[in-house]
């Protein structure tokens, strides 16, 4: 079975958040790192019918990521989650760590309940009470509650709005109650001995610095970068490709040599 550098290109599985498919969130950061990568493009199972599917959970995902890969021929791949897809890679690590060859996060949406601070209790709270709004008036609490005080809200982005968008307030809400609901070992993730990237926008809410270095101080071998300019509706790999590019080349050179 092809590993990827068998064929001399960098395998690279790519999770996206809860909004955006994953070819928006990474096609920037694709560009910057060209044609060296094998990328493979994983969106949520979450969206694939007209309604989040009957027992979703992390699970759901991370077992559609490990089928997805093996299909894709990889053995071993480096993991890139943001979001929501961030605390489907820290699942997918707890379940399947042998394959992963390096971990990068951006601001991953949820790391698990130990630990928590004042400021995490009170943005989990702010969540739930966004969760009970409809419609436009959920979606835009919800990135509000994302931001720091004082951050205007992004832009929609120009021309109409696209079908797949009419599906994601549920699918955030099943984020948010899958949350609820499990939990992530970080007695566990402590094991993840190979490089770990962790990324996040100075513009966004504090809470996402909070989490961060909480898993800095967890994984072994780990970087923090805070992007300025950034934030979590303008992430770091799309505001600041080229930057992010160099950083995932010289965390994938030091996993691919932890693993030979």
């Amino acid at each position: 079975m092809a590993t990827g550098s068998e064929v001399g290109l960098t395998p690279v599985v790519f999770i996206p958040g809860g909004v955006n498919p994953a070819e928006i969130t990474f096609g920037e950061l694709l560009t910057a790192l060209g044609p060296s990568v094998r990328p493979v493009l994983k969106d949520h199972e979450l969206y694939r019918g007209p309604a989040p599917p009957p027992g979703w959970g992390l699970h759901t995902e991370v077992d559609a990521i490990d089928r997805t890969a093996t299909a894709a021929g990889l053995t071993t791949f480096h993991l890139v989650g943001y979001s929501g897809g961030g605390s489907i890679s820290l699942a997918y690590l707890l379940a399947h760590g042998d394959r992963v060859r390096s971990l990068a996060l951006i601001e991953p949406a949820w790391i698990g309940k130990a630990g928590w601070t004042p400021e995490e209790v009170a943005y989990w709270a702010e969540e739930e009470r966004n969760s009970k709004l409809s419609g436009s008036d959920f979606m835009t609490a919800f990135m509000r509650t994302g931001l720091k005080p004082g951050v205007p809200l992004p832009p929609p982005p120009p021309g109409p709005m696209p079908e797949w968008m009419a599906k994601r307030p549920a699918g955030l809400r099943a984020f948010m109650a899958e949350f609820k609901r499990t939990d992530l070992e970080h007695a566990r993730l402590r094991g993840f001995r190979r490089p770990a990237y962790l990324a996040y926008g100075d513009q966004s809410t504090a809470v996402e610095e909070i989490k961060l270095r909480r898993l800095a101080g967890i994984f072994p071998d780990s970087r923090l970068d805070v992007y300025e300019g950034t934030h979590h509706f303008a992430p770091p790999q799309r505001l600041q490709p080229d930057r992010f590019a160099r950083a995932l080349r010289a965390m994938w050179a030091r996993g691919d040599a932890a693993m030979k």
